[in-house]
This record gives C-alpha cells, sequence and structure tokens, in this order.
C-alpha cells in the first residue's frame, strides 16, 4: 500500500516524531545529543524554518517544528541522515538508526500549539524518568524559564500567546506547567487529542469557553513579526522579500481560517492590492511533498 502523501503548507507548525529503528536508543552519549543539536541549527538556518520546542528522549526525538518554503521532509531527511551517519561511524556501526519514515502531525488552533508545548516539555515525566521537567536536561523547557540561551531555538511566538507582557512571560510559562491546568491552557495532551483542544489562551476569557480569543489584523501582524524576523515598517511598506512576502500570506491565511478579517479587509490594512493578495494566495495552495 502506498504512504500517504505529505502536505507542505509554507508557515505551518508541525509535531514532528523521529524514533529509533525497533525502538532502540537513538542517543548514546551526551556528546549525541549535542550533534543532533548542532545539525538541526545548521539544518532550520538552510531551510527557512523554525524549531519552537524539542525534547531529545533516548529513543526518540520529539520537536515542534515550523517550516517556510522548503518541505519538512527536507529537512528531517537532511539532520537525520547527516546525524546517522555521524553517530554510526563512531560506534562503527551499520543499518538504520531512525526508523523509516518520521510521523508529523500539522498543527493549526493556538492552544494545540501551547498544549503540544507542555506534552514535549512534559514527555520525560510521563515516561518517570524524572519528577519534574526541570530536571530533564535535554529539552527546551530551559530557555523557555531563560537558564539557558539556545540561539537555534524560536521561544519568542509561544511566550507571547501566554502573556503579551515580556517581563511575565517566564513566569506565565512556570505557571501554565503546575498540577492544574493555567489559565484555560492544558497542561498536556496526546498526539491523538491535539484535534479536540479548545482554541482558547490566557487573555481569552469568554462566557462560552467554546468561543475562540478574538484577534485582530494588528495581532497577527505581531506574531508575524516574531514568527517571520521581520518588522512591522517592512510588512506595512512595499518591500517584496522572501520573508516579508510569506509573513504577508500567513496574515491573510490566519485572517481567513479564524475569521478575522476578508482578503480585501487584510489588503487594506497590509497596504497591498486585493488582487495581488489573492493571487499569492492561489499559488500557495497546499501541495504534495512526497
Amino acid at each position: 500500500m502506498a504512504r500517504p502523501l505529505r502536505i507542505h503548507v509554507p508557515g505551518a507548525f508541525h509535531h514532528v516524531t523521529l524514533r529509533g529503528n525497533h525502538r532502540q536508543p537513538v542517543f548514546f552519549q551526551a556528546s549525541d545529543r549535542e550533534l543532533l543539536g548542532r545539525l538541526l541549527a545548521a539544518g532550520i538556518a538552510d531551510c527557512g524554518a523554525r524549531v519552537h520546542a524539542y525534547c531529545w528522549m533516548t529513543n526518540h526525538v520529539h520537536l515542534l517544528v515550523q517550516v517556510g518554503d522548503v518541505p519538512l521532509g527536507v529537512l528531517i531527511h537532511r539532520v537525520a541522515s547527516r546525524y546517522a551517519r555521524t553517530v554510526q561511524a563512531g560506534l562503527q556501526t551499520t543499518g538504520h538508526l531512525f526508523e523509516n519514515r518520521f510521523h508529523a502531525v500539522m498543527v493549526a488552533a493556538d492552544a494545540q500549539l501551547l498544549a503540544l508545548l507542555h506534552y514535549i516539555h512534559l514527555n520525560p515525566v510521563r515516561a518517570g524518568i524524572v519528577d519534574h521537567v526541570a530536571a530533564y536536561e535535554w529539552s527546551s523547557h530551559h530557555a523557555y524559564v531563560g537558564t539557558r540561551a539556545e540561539p537555534w531555538l524560536t521561544t519568542a511566538f509561544l511566550l507571547g500567546m501566554l502573556d503579551p507582557r515580556p517581563d511575565r512571560q517566564r513566569t506565565a510559562y512556570a505557571r501554565s506547567l503546575g498540577g492544574e491546568p493555567a489559565d484555560g491552557i492544558v497542561a498536556a495532551v496526546a498526539p491523538a487529542d491535539m484535534e479536540t483542544v479548545v482554541d482558547q489562551h490566557p487573555g481569552c476569557r469568554t462566557a462560552n469557553p467554546t468561543v475562540p480569543c478574538r484577534q485582530t489584523l494588528s495581532d497577527l501582524l505581531d506574531q508575524a513579526t516574531e514568527c517571520f524576523g521581520v518588522t512591522r515598517e517592512s510588512m506595512l511598506s512595499p518591500l517584496r522579500t522572501r520573508a516579508v512576502t510569506s509573513a504577508r500570506q500567513w496574515i491573510v491565511r490566519t485572517a481567513l481560517d479564524r475569521g478575522i478579517a476578508s482578503v480585501s479587509e487584510a489588503a487594506r490594512f497590509l497596504g497591498r492590492h486585493e488582487s495581488s493578495l489573492r493571487k499569492a494566495l492561489a499559488r500557495r495552495s497546499p501541495r504534495h511533498d512526497q
């Protein structure tokens, strides 16, 4: 039976799980985990992607990846193959280190991203390896609380969803990992449950908890500047670099998906022609990554 095709949507978020072949270990010493971090940093730089969270377990890897124009499979294959070759050369072994095909789930809603962040960081706790997430060294939790700097990791986007005030973001993150789900955030969910999480986050309190937070185009613009590494000024200017163009398209797609604005309203906000945005959206319709 043929394998299902992977859908590529520029700007989309994916929960990636990369497992050892036959569930065997993929890390054999601390330097192996450091090697994977270096290879991942180089890979996301080459592919224009972002990693928002990670956890290196003994026999598998969890990643929250946001892709750019390059399909997810290109990034994961590049990193995994280079890592496997280097590790196996040191061990003087051959064969498959990882399973042939990685697992990836596209994540759409804001609350799903926050729940997934917790799911990834709490993996060692659920596995019984440690009693608290801070006791496990090999996850992005330490970057989120500010005790470790990892330049290749993007934390600003999800921290900004927890609290718009920079001086309170890390506290909000730490609080959200408490025994009870904080401020409407689900502390941990299984991958199969990801599509059922209520789309709400801190600062969004409504009478009906199933009603999502009402964002604005300005809110999306702020998120885009963090995600794509662009400025508000460049987004509202005639500039047409790849990053700016991708960020504008993400704003329009997200505004449509969430019912925030129409294409014409987004065009007026961004100072663009409606026709050009519609053509760009048509060109960016989902395509398949073999």
